[in-house]
């Protein structure tokens, strides 16, 4: 793994045991009756930045583009949404909908790069050709 990818890794394990974490917190709150949603506005900021800036250093990794920025979506919908205005189950969603592609970013950083032999090199410089 090399090292980009290896940052990569751990920032976006941080990310999602964090987000967990979150809702770990909210749930506990969710058992209380008559509790509003409770969230930590300024330590979902702080995942949110860290989240765009995991984005932007996964550029050359265009396969992991998708999960990042549906993760990035659902955190800023819960971001606009706070604080307040949430009840416990739409938080909860908001919430799972961020952890969830972040557990396949990191699955699919942990797993072992495929790389081309010169055959397949070959076969798709030939198909492209035969294209044309």
């Amino acid at each position: 793994m090399t090292t980009d990818r290896a940052r990569l890794y751990y920032s976006c394990t941080f990310l999602c045991v964090s987000f967990r974490a979150l809702l770990e917190s909210v749930d506990g709150h969710a058992r209380r009756p008559g509790m509003p949603c409770w969230l930590d506005t300024r330590t979902v900021e702080m995942l949110s930045a860290e989240l765009r800036r995991c984005r932007e250093e996964a550029a050359p990794f265009p396969d992991l583009h998708p999960s990042l920025d549906t993760a990035l979506s659902h955190c800023g919908l819960l971001m606009a949404q706070c604080p307040g205005a949430l009840d416990h189950r739409r938080c909860r969603q908001h919430l799972e909908a961020i952890i969830a592609p972040l557990g396949d970013t990191t699955t699919r950083l942990a797993s072992p790069i495929r790389r081309e032999g010169p055959w397949q090199a070959a076969a798709r410089r030939l198909g492209g050709w035969l294209r044309h």
